[in-house]
């Protein structure tokens, strides 16, 4: 029996799911099982938590393939060399994917430089409300994630994903392709804080990461080596503090 994509003809009560795929420099670096949209903002914010980019240009071309979903990517020689060197193992993380991650000191985490922004309890709570009224797609089938950016007073980006993982990401791209600084600002995520998203956040030097659910204690570790402040029940009236 063969199991494959069916052609949906009729609206289902789940959500979409599509696998892409990226090529750096010539070579396969990843498939995602995702959510098919804000996809530019997903290959470079997961090329910056990777450690292939720091910025924008860095980023030398970024080509989708006209047949399927997937992307072609270069970088500098010498980026992509560091990475490819560098010690890398293989992890099925929290979030059931395989990610590619540093095991080793906490202490080569970077550290932020700038200070974060003041955090007022009820508006994050209210960008939170603001975040789930976004949500279009969590209306629609519920089986979403999301995450957004922001500076203490608004909605900087938003992404919705099926993967936790991959609406960081997108929120990481899109504000490097807008050109916006990341240091100090806190990452607002729906799901809960598993080391790979502290991971991300560290090498991004966000001033905060915010939940309403609690995050791992992988996560707490890396986020007290990078400075960076978690905050757990975040929408509730005992928020619970992790600070570096």
């Amino acid at each position: 029996m063969h199991y494959g994509l069916m052609a949906l003809t009729e609206p289902l009560d789940a959500v979409e799911e599509s696998p892409v795929w990226l090529e750096v420099n010539g070579a396969p670096a990843v498939t995602w099982m995702c959510t098919p949209a804000q996809l530019d903002e997903l290959v470079v914010g997961w090329l910056h938590g990777e450690g292939y980019i720091e910025s924008p240009g860095d980023l030398l071309s970024l080509r989708p393939c006209a047949k399927e979903l997937g992307f072609w990517a270069e970088v500098p020689p010498e980026r992509y060399n560091d990475v490819e060197t560098a010690d890398r193992r293989r992890v099925l993380a929290s979030g059931c994917g395989a990610v590619t991650t540093i095991l080793g000191s906490l202490s080569s985490l970077p550290r932020r430089v700038v200070t974060a922004p003041d955090l007022d309890l009820a508006r994050t709570r209210a960008l939170f409300k603001e975040l789930f009224a976004r949500g279009d797609r969590y209306k629609e089938t519920g089986g979403i994630h999301a995450a957004a950016l922001t500076d203490g007073e608004a909605l900087l980006h938003h992404a919705e994903d099926i993967g936790r993982h991959n609406a960081v990401d997108k929120v990481i791209g899109a504000a490097i392709l807008d050109g916006r600084t990341l240091e100090g600002l806190t990452l607002l995520v729906t799901g809960r804080i598993s080391g790979e998203l502290a991971f991300k956040a560290a090498r991004a030097r966000l001033g905060a990461v915010a939940t309403p659910s609690v995050p791992s204690t992988l996560a707490v570790e890396i986020a007290r080596s990078a400075g960076t402040l978690l905050i757990g029940r975040a929408v509730s009236g005992q928020p619970q503090f992790h600070r570096p």
